[in-house]
């Protein structure tokens, strides 16, 4: 049993409550990591990953992951909590350059990422962000790269029906910054910090 799976065994408390309305989770410690070039996407469907048909799209992998389509050629890969990240972190521990056209981008210290979760999350963005994030316009598997509090930032839907959830990425060294931006914009919601053991719960 990996740590996270262990602390999806502690009782839920009533911060667990926010992610239905306005929670703040962080994911910098899960795995992610991205894949560039003509031959990726053949690479990744040989590995057992289902993916986007066209940029701009995310597909959920059946272990919770998610892969993000950013370009023609270019792919991110999210780990899940379910397995700890242990996934695509073993897809950057195994690969290695050969003749094909598929080349590795680490994102672990490129990139953050932060949840942010609850009927609110496109309110909050809307604070932030230019783009309509709002469910009727931004779908459950879509994907934006676009600017928010002066940041480029990755957005992707990884939310549902009952619970909506948006997963920020954006340039690791402005964590703080960022965080304390969203969290600034969740006040008028009454939002607050939920840890990951309250989001496997």
């Amino acid at each position: 049993m990996t740590r996270l799976q262990a602390e999806a065994f502690v009782p839920r408390s009533p911060r667990a409550e926010l992610l239905h309305t306005c929670a703040l989770t962080d994911l910098t410690e899960l795995a992610r990591v991205g894949f560039r070039g003509g031959d990726s996407a053949a690479y990744l469907q040989k590995r057992g990953y289902r993916l986007p048909s066209l940029p701009n799209q995310a597909v959920r992998q059946e272990e919770g992951g998610w892969v993000a389509r950013l370009s023609q050629n270019e792919y991110l890969l999210l780990g899940s909590l379910a397995d700890d990240g242990a996934r695509v972190a073993g897809e950057e521990a195994d690969w290695a350059q050969d003749t094909q056209r598929n080349y590795l981008l680490p994102r672990q210290d490129s990139h953050a990422w932060l949840q942010l979760s609850g009927g609110h999350a496109s309110a909050v963005m809307a604070k932030l962000c230019g783009v309509d994030l709002r469910a009727e316009a931004f779908p459950v598997g879509a994907v934006a790269q676009t600017s928010a509090a002066r940041i480029n930032v990755i957005v992707v839907n990884v939310g549902n029906y009952e619970q909506p959830a948006l997963q920020l990425l954006f340039d690791r060294a402005s964590l703080a910054y960022f965080r304390e931006a969203v969290l600034d914009a969740m006040d008028e919601f009454d939002g607050g910090w939920v840890g990951v053991d309250e989001l496997m719960g």
